[in-house]
């Protein structure tokens, strides 16, 4: 089994390397890491954050054996529509990975239908490669429309929220 440290530092030297995957095993411990191409001019909206509540428990010994609770939220509201989804402006993922709308379970959406945000402003998290990665935006304006459920894969450019400029 790796510890923590560990696998962070052979993160860094893979994505430094220009490896494109590296397989690990140590007994029953199979680590397999990936590196994902991403726009290097996008890459400045994400800051690779590490937050062990999203490790899965094979990897992180401490780890509470029972199963997550998992919180169900009423729909967001949706605000009255009076123009088309074409004056919107985007707010889209700079990589691959998985959306949450929270860095936390137990915590509250970064955002919700409806907030005014600003530029630099963290909107959601996209993991990638167990980095959690903070989407800032790069906009002003309001929440109109979420398009991406909580935990769910993205894609690279995938439109993630629908903003009225401010």
């Amino acid at each position: 089994m790796m510890d923590l440290k560990e696998i962070q530092e052979l993160i860094k030297m893979v994505s430094k390397s220009g490896l494109a995957e590296l397989k690990l095993k140590r007994g029953d411990f199979e680590l397999v890491l990936r590196a994902e191409s991403m726009n290097k001019d996008r890459a400045a909206a994400g800051t690779p954050v590490l937050h062990p509540h999203h490790i899965p428990a094979h990897l992180a010994p401490q780890a509470p054996t029972s199963p997550p609770v998992v919180k169900q939220e009423p729909p967001a509201p949706q605000l009255a529509e009076p123009k088309t989804e074409a004056t919107y402006l985007e707010v889209k993922s700079p990589m691959v990975g998985t959306f949450y709308r929270s860095p936390s379970p137990d915590k509250p959406p970064y955002v919700k239908v409806g907030d005014v945000i600003k530029p630099g402003q963290v909107v959601c998290m996209v993991e990638a490669m167990k980095l959690f990665n903070e989407i800032e935006s790069e906009l002003a304006g309001t929440i109109v429309k979420i398009l991406v459920e909580d935990a769910a894969p993205v894609e690279y450019d995938q439109v993630l929220f629908l903003v009225e400029p401010a």
